[in-house]
C-alpha cells in the first residue's frame, strides 16, 4: 500500500529528504509532497552575499536543482504555497496558495518539517521602511540588489556585526558603497572571544568600515516618500540610503509550537539521533529549524549551517526509505571573511566553557600562513582552549589573512576525536614552505596550550 511523504520548506534539508526518500522508494511506494512558499528551491543561502557583492555573476549560480528538476523526478512540488497550519493529530497540514489565496488540507503518513530560520528583525519605528532589508532566502536577495541598482546614493548601514553583517558589509563594500556597520556589543564577532572579536573590529576600520560598537538602534528614519534616510541610536544618526539586517536568524518553529511539538532553549525542534521529532514516530525535522547536539559541551544548540542541513537532508530520507542513519551532533565549526580577513571558530569560546563547568586554560600564538621567509607568508593568530588538568581540546579561534580560516577544519577533527592538546601536537601534517612554516600555527598553538595545561596542574 503506498505511504505519503508531505515536506515542509524545499531547500537543503526538506529537498535532501526528499530526494534521498525517492532513491529508496518508488512513485508506487511513497507519494512526495513538497510545500514551498517562496520562488526557488535547493539553494545556497550561505552565497547570497557573494552574489549581492558580485562574486558570483547570476542568481541561477546559486540554485543546486529547480523546480522542474524535483518534478522530473516524481516529487509533488507545490511552489509559492505556505503551510499554515499542522494537524498532528490528524495527520494533515493545511496549505494557503500565495498567488489565489485558496487554502486546502492534505493527509500525510509521514511529515519532514524544514522551514528553516528567519532573520531577527526587532520591532523598531521604520523598520518596514523601503530600502530595509534583512538577507536569509534568494527572494531577499533579488530584492535587495533590485533596491541597489535603483538606489542613487551610496551610503549602506547594516545592523549587526555577525556572520550576516560582517558578510554584507564586505558586499556592499565591493559595490561601491561607504558602510557604517551599527553593532550592539563592545565588538563584532561575538561567537569570538573578545580578544579575537577585537582583532576583527580592528581589521574592518583598517579596511575603511567604519564600526559603531555598543550602540542599540532606536529606530529608522525615513524621509517624506517612506525611503530610509538613517539608522538612528541613542548616542547619534547615521545617513543610508540601504539598510542590511544582520542580526542573525531565529529557527522558524511558529507552525511546530502551534502544534505543540517539542522546541529547545533556543526555539528549534529537539529530534533524536535520526532526526525523528522526540514523541512523534512519524514526524521528522532538520535544518535551520532545529536544535543539535553540541559534542564538546553536551548541551542543544542552534547552528542555521547549510551543511548541517544537507546532511539531516540525508539521514531524513533514508529514514524514510525504510534505511537507517543518524545525526551525532556538531562541534560548532564556522567559518567567514570580510575583505581579506579570515575568520573561523570551532568548539567553544571561554564563555561557553564557563557555561557547561568547565575550567580550562587558554593559549595564543601568532604566526604566519606559510615560512616566514616565503613569499606571501600572512600574518594569523591562533586561539586555543584546553581543558584543565586532562588537557582535552575544547575550541580553537583563528583570525589572519589568506590560508587561515581553513586551518580551524584540524582541530574540528581533534575535536570531533576528543583529542587532548598533547595529541594534537602529534599530528603528522604537511608541511613546504609555500604552505605552511615547520610547526603549522595550530600545532603551535597546541604546543602552547600543553604547557598551560602543565603549569595549572
Amino acid at each position: 500500500m503506498s505511504e505519503r511523504l508531505v515536506v515542509i520548506g524545499a531547500d537543503a534539508a526538506g529537498m535532501s529528504a526528499a530526494s534521498q526518500a525517492r532513491r529508496l522508494r518508488s512513485p508506487e511506494e511513497l507519494e512526495i509532497v513538497a510545500f514551498e512558499r517562496g520562488h526557488f528551491t535547493s539553494y545556497s543561502a550561505c552565497g547570497i552575499p557573494y552574489w549581492v557583492g558580485g562574486d558570483v555573476d547570476t542568481r541561477d549560480e546559486l540554485i543546486a536543482r529547480t523546480p522542474q528538476e524535483h518534478r522530473a523526478r516524481s516529487i509533488d512540488l507545490r511552489m509559492r504555497t505556505e503551510v499554515v497550519q499542522l494537524d498532528v493529530e490528524g495527520r494533515r497540514v493545511r496549505a494557503r496558495d500565495l498567488e489565489t489565496g485558496e487554502e486546502s488540507w492534505t493527509a500525510y503518513d509521514k511529515l519532514v518539517i524544514a522551514t528553516g530560520a528567519r532573520p531577527v528583525r526587532p520591532e523598531l519605528p521604520g523598520i518596514d521602511a523601503v530600502g530595509v532589508h534583512g538577507v536569509q532566502t534568494l527572494d531577499d536577495g533579488q530584492a535587495l540588489l533590485d533596491t541597489l541598482r535603483h538606489t542613487r546614493g551610496d551610503r549602506a548601514v547594516v545592523v549587526g556585526a555577525g556572520y550576516i553583517g560582517v558578510e554584507m558589509a564586505e558586499a556592499l563594500t565591493n559595490r561601491g558603497y561607504r558602510v557604517t556597520v551599527v553593532n550592539r556589543g563592545p565588538r563584532p564577532m561575538s561567537t569570538l572571544d573578545p580578544d579575537m572579536g577585537a582583532l576583527v573590529g580592528d581589521a574592518m576600520v583598517g579596511m575603511g568600515l567604519e564600526m559603531v560598537n555598543d550602540a542599540e538602534v532606536t529606530k529608522i528614519l525615513t524621509d517624506d516618500d517612506g525611503r530610509v534616510r538613517a539608522v538612528a541610536t541613542d548616542a547619534a544618526e547615521y545617513p543610508a540610503d540601504v539598510v542590511v539586517l544582520g542580526i542573525g536568524v531565529r529557527p522558524n518553529t511558529d507552525l511546530a509550537r502551534a502544534a505543540g511539538l517539542p522546541l529547545g532553549e533556543h526555539g528549534g525542534l529537539l529530534t533524536d539521533l535520526a532526526m525523528r521529532v522526540r514523541g512523534h514516530d512519524n514526524v521528522w525535522a532538520g535544518g535551520d529549524c532545529v536544535e543539535v547536539l553540541d559534542l564538546v559541551s553536551g548541551r542543544e544548540r542552534h547552528i542555521a549551517l547549510g551543511t548541517h542541513a544537507n546532511k539531516h537532508g540525508q539521514i531524513i530520507g533514508s529514514g524514510v526509505g525504510g534505511d537507517y542513519g543518524t545525526f551525532p551532533g556538531v562541534v560548532g565549526t564556522a567559518v567567514s571573511k570580510v575583505c581579506d580577513l579570515e575568520i573561523a571558530r570551532t568548539g567553544l569560546r571561554e564563555k561557553d566553557a564557563r557555561a557547561a563547568g568547565l575550567q580550562y586554560v587558554t593559549a595564543t600564538i601568532e604566526s604566519t600562513s606559510r615560512a616566514g621567509y616565503f613569499p606571501g607568508a600572512a600574518p594569523m593568530t591562533v586561539k586555543m582552549l584546553a581543558e584543565r588538568r586532562t588537557g582535552r581540546l575544547l575550541g580553537v579561534q583563528i583570525v589572519g589573512r589568506e590560508g587561515a580560516a581553513k586551518r580551524v577544519d584540524i582541530a574540528a577533527v581533534a575535536l570531533t576525536a576528543r583529542m587532548t592538546v598533547d595529541q594534537l601536537t602529534a599530528l603528522d601534517l604537511g608541511y613546504a614552505p609555500p604552505f605552511s612554516p615547520v610547526w603549522d600555527p595550530v600545532l603551535n598553538a597546541a604546543r602552547k596550550a600543553v604547557t598551560a595545561v602543565r603549569k595549572a596542574g
